[in-house]
This record gives C-alpha cells, structure tokens and sequence, in this order.
C-alpha cells in the first residue's frame, strides 16, 4: 500500500510500481462516459497496480474543459480503492491555471499532482522559466507534485540538470519522463536526492530505466496488459533480469502499437478487443479505421495480449 503523508514539506509518498494513464471513455457524441469509467477501473482494481493516472495524455486531458476535468477526477476517486493512488493530470500552459486546477485535484481526492512541462512558447521555456513554474506549483499545491517530461509532445525536453533543481522543493516528490534518454535518468538518479523518484513513461523502455534506478512506470501498455507489466516489474525486483529483458523485448511492438503508431484511438480500440470500453477518441483524433484496426489486432495476437 502506498504510504503517503501530504503535509509540504513531510511527504513521504512511495511511487513504485506500474500506474496506467487511462483513457478518459467517451460516448460517440463526444460526452463523458461516467459510468463506462467506473466500470473499466473495476476491472482494473483487480490487479496490483499501485495507482492510475488520470487526465493524461491517454486521458486526452488537452480535449476536456476545466469542470469536465473535474467531473472525471471526481467519478475515478469514487471507483479507486484505498490503497491505490490517483495521480491527476493538472498540468496547464498558465502557472496560475495549473495551481487552481491542482488545487480542485486535492479538493476532489488525487493524492497527486502530474503537472506536464508548458510548452506553448516553447523557444522560451528555459531551465530558470521551468523551475520557476514548477517551484511555485508545488508551493500553491496542497498535494505532492510529479514532474512530466513528454518532449515528443511538448518538444520541451527537460535535462538533469533542471529536474535537479527542479527536485530541491519539498513538494515535488518524482518525475514521469517519457523521453525514454536511459543516460539521463542514469544521470538524473545519480544526482537528487534518495526520496525523488524516477518513473519511466512507456513500456519500450521500462526494465532499462529500472536498471538505472527508476522506481517504476507510467505505462500505457499497462492499460491492456497490466500483467505483463507487473510481471517485468517483479522480475526485475527479485533479480530475474533476463526474464524481465526477454518479456520486455516481446512488448516492444505492442506498445509501440498503442503509442507512437495508432495512438489513444490505437489504444481505445484495444480495450474494446478486450472487453473494457475504448470507445471513440475525442475529435480531432479520429477512431482506427478496418485496415488500421486489423493490423492492430495482428500485432495483439502476436504480443500474446489478444486470443
């Protein structure tokens, strides 16, 4: 269970372990899909993951307006059991609008804040602009902060260097870096403090970043394969690291597949193949069409996710 004490300054919060981004479902109007939410988590619940994120870039956050944003932390808080961590997705462009939102986060129950890297004028988010937004977050927080570095998205890539400085307030307890750099982490590691914690962003590259001190991951291969997950994760633990590499390298393809090649709507038509609810991405995205979602569904058979 993970232990958490959310007084700045005193926070003792223990990330390790696999967390998946989830999808935020939505009808094929384009409304929230509540009910379709809960029941997914319930499924989920049944494994020993240590938390979910939520509002993401899985959760396609970007697409949700400010009290949708709200409305969907507050129905997952009510389908995540004690014992498992919900880490809410606040990250905003505006330092002012990410702190109100964090705010509304801890009102509502997350235990933690994921807070993305702004990345709008991007040529002008320097080492001292990112710490300045980061420290004063994680100052207006009442919740623990996680750093988010997704430089393919943001093409904003945060270096060792400014996650260390980054990392000497009290209330920033770890980083979910998805830029998948094993030197930087290596590095990053090697310079903060024993308490930050390190989080690998994907599954390609999940046992080398645990080889180089990361505590765990923000996966989304988590979200259809939460066993194959848990299980690269526990060999890892108990030193069986040739096993861990073999099932590691058999899930390169299928998270490639749910990430950088089909994407959320990739993802979501994964979770309907499985039973879970997928559903449509939230437009702009567009759902897989015959010949994408076949070529997925080969892969899925392949990777052993799918009979």
């Amino acid at each position: 269970m993970p232990n958490k004490d959310n007084d700045m300054g005193t926070t003792a919060l223990s990330l390790h372990g696999i967390f998946p981004p989830i999808p935020t479902p939505f009808t094929d109007d384009g409304e929230v899909a509540y009910e379709e939410l809960a029941a997914n988590l319930a499924r989920w619940n049944q494994y020993a993951l240590t938390g979910y994120i939520v509002l993401g870039s899985n959760g396609e956050g970007v697409y949700l307006n400010a009290a949708e944003k709200v409305r969907v932390l507050e129905a997952a808080r009510a389908a995540i059991p004690n014992g498992k961590l919900l880490v809410a997705g606040t990250g905003c462009e505006s330092t002012r609008e990410t702190i109100a939102l964090t705010r509304q986060a801890a009102q509502v129950g997350a235990d933690v804040a994921l807070v993305l890297t702004p990345h709008y004028y991007d040529g002008k988010m320097t080492p001292d602009a990112l710490v300045h937004h980061f420290h004063a977050v994680a100052e207006g927080s009442p919740i623990p902060v996680l750093l988010y570095n997704m430089p393919r998205n943001t093409h904003v890539d945060m270096d060792a260097a400014t996650i260390l400085r980054a990392s000497h307030h009290p209330n920033i307890v770890g980083i979910k870096d998805s830029g998948g750099n094993v030197t930087k982490v290596g590095d990053t590691v090697r310079q903060v403090e024993p308490g930050f914690q390190v989080l690998a962003g994907s599954a390609s590259f999940l046992f080398p970043f645990l080889t180089m001190g990361a505590v765990g991951g923000v996966l989304a291969l988590a979200n259809i394969a939460p066993d194959k997950c848990l299980e690269i994760y526990t060999l890892y633990k108990t030193g069986k690291w040739e096993e861990a590499a073999a099932l590691q390298r058999k899930m390169i393809p299928v998270n490639t597949a749910v990430t950088a090649r089909f994407g959320v709507a990739g993802l979501k038509a994964t979770l309907d193949m499985l039973g879970y609810y997928g559903g449509p991405p939230r437009s702009p995205l567009l759902a897989l069409n015959d010949t994408e979602r076949q070529a997925l569904r080969e892969i899925l058979v392949a990777g052993g996710v799918l009979q």
